[in-house]
């Protein structure tokens, strides 16, 4: 039986968009701000000789290149102001959250509501500056000693305007991600992902097909890619969409001759709380130690050669330890973000509510905490599965990073969450327009009334 809401939204159409201003605002203005975005991965850093900058993208295209390229939208490919691309603050967020368990003080910020919000998110910000800075001077003394890349070498005259260069461009694009989540529509940094991962498809796809008519590769491999394709997007819709319903009873309550309560609902858990958050975090992860050297060239030090070698794309170390952190990552945002079980045992408890058979407050919250983590067992090997399986045959067939596992999700989630978020704020006006319309019955009837009584 479908509940109010989904009949409403299933009556949803393009008439009642028309209707809701508000969310065209928030629609357009993000779609202004990831214009921006991409905008912004054309501007060239000063200083860079863009014909041999040109030779040199080509021979970044493969390995760890080809994943940042993906993950900015191709902003390092071309060396623009947004080669960093949101990865440093992502990055920072990551340590900032794992401090936030272990460092006392940090978790008594948690608790202190929307003002230690604020402190923590100001402390990922410091921290996203100092990443950002380390990668941009590596990035930039890296650029410098490739010969004939840079125009004006030297301190002064390349690295710090740079560095400066590339630091802004990242700290203007967390600024943007934040904008959009807040006076936008959907995730603000996934919608900068994800814009960054569709723009450079046509060329993936353009790339892929050109393989199929040079013979390098078959048509059987072609054919059998875009199925894969088809069958990794339609099994990450079915596995998103996934719930385990937990049953929550209320009491009745007796008010005079009446009674009221007793009604039973459900409480929805995800198959996968965390969403795309994992794959992210497990690649930003993987790039950290990996951006610097990619561009240092000669200089890098036998150490960095032996890690770029075994945690290189398609390496069995790469694909373990990227499992590893999508697992951990899995367990982790959804016991401190995205399904805290010690605040839904309270706010049940706090509305009367309880689970069959299980005592309120502690025991909810054990209760709640042994389902969802034989839940994530299943997300996570979800998870880890769509990551992995077309990551392997990707690397066996060398076809482009864009039909990975980890950007087909990071697509489909993305889409399906800001369709969900365009569908609660049509809702939402739904509702209002109803009860604008019961107010203004209501005064009209008390209008009809009074005239009746004169």
């Amino acid at each position: 039986m479908a509940s109010a809401a989904e009949q409403m939204a299933s009556n949803l159409s393009w008439g009642t968009f028309g209707k809701a201003k508000e969310l065209q605002s928030r629609i357009l203005f993000a779609l202004g701000l990831l214009i921006v975005y991409r905008i912004g991965t054309f501007v060239v850093v000063p200083g860079i000789d863009p014909v041999a900058l040109r030779d040199f993208a080509e021979q970044m295209q493969g390995g760890v290149g080809g994943i940042l390229s993906m993950f900015t939208g191709g902003a390092i490919s071309r060396m623009a102001i947004f080669a960093l691309g949101i990865m440093p603050y992502i990055s920072a967020s990551i340590i900032i959250q794992l401090m936030t368990a272990m460092v006392p003080q940090l978790e008594q910020l948690k608790k202190e509501g929307e003002a230690g919000r604020k402190k923590i998110n100001q402390y990922t910000r410091y921290g996203t500056v100092l990443l950002a800075t380390f990668q941009a001077y590596g990035m930039s003394a890296g650029l410098q000693a490739q010969e004939g890349l840079v125009a004006n070498p030297g301190f002064l005259s390349f690295q710090l305007p740079a560095v400066i260069t590339l630091v802004g461009g990242t700290m203007f694009l967390m600024w943007l991600g934040e904008q959009i989540t807040a006076r936008g529509i959907g995730n603000g940094i996934s919608l900068i992902i994800f814009v960054g991962i569709i723009a450079e498809l046509p060329a993936a796809l353009a790339q892929f097909f050109s393989q199929g008519r040079s013979g390098l590769l078959s048509p059987a491999v072609i054919v059998g890619v875009m199925l894969m394709i088809v069958a990794v997007i339609a099994f990450i819709v079915f596995m998103e969409r996934a719930l385990r319903k937990l049953h929550i009873q209320y009491p009745k309550r007796q008010v005079g001759m009446k009674v009221y309560g007793g009604e039973s609902s459900h409480l929805p858990i995800k198959l996968n709380p965390a969403g795309v958050i994992p794959p992210i975090f497990a690649s930003a992860l993987l790039l950290l130690p990996t951006t610097v050297s990619t561009f240092s060239g000669t200089q890098t030090s036998p150490i960095m050669n032996t890690i770029l070698a075994y945690f290189g794309p398609g390496q069995p170390l790469y694909l373990l330890f990227f499992v590893g952190m999508i697992v951990f990552f899995s367990y982790f945002y959804t016991a401190n973000v995205s399904f805290k079980t010690d605040d839904v045992a309270d706010n049940l408890k706090k509305q009367n509510g309880f689970v069959p058979g299980i005592r309120p407050g502690k025991k909810t919250e054990e209760y709640l905490d042994y389902v969802v983590a034989r839940i994530l067992v299943l997300g996570s090997a979800y998870l880890a599965a769509v990551c992995l399986l077309p990551e392997i045959l990707r690397s066996q067939l060398a076809i482009p990073f864009y039909f990975g596992g980890t950007s087909l999700l990071i697509v489909v989630s993305v889409t399906m969450d800001t369709i969900t978020q365009v569908q609660s704020h049509l809702l939402a006006h739904q509702y209002e327009s109803l009860i604008e319309k019961s107010k203004l019955r209501g005064k009209s009837r008390g209008k009809a009334r009074t005239r009746g009584r004169r």
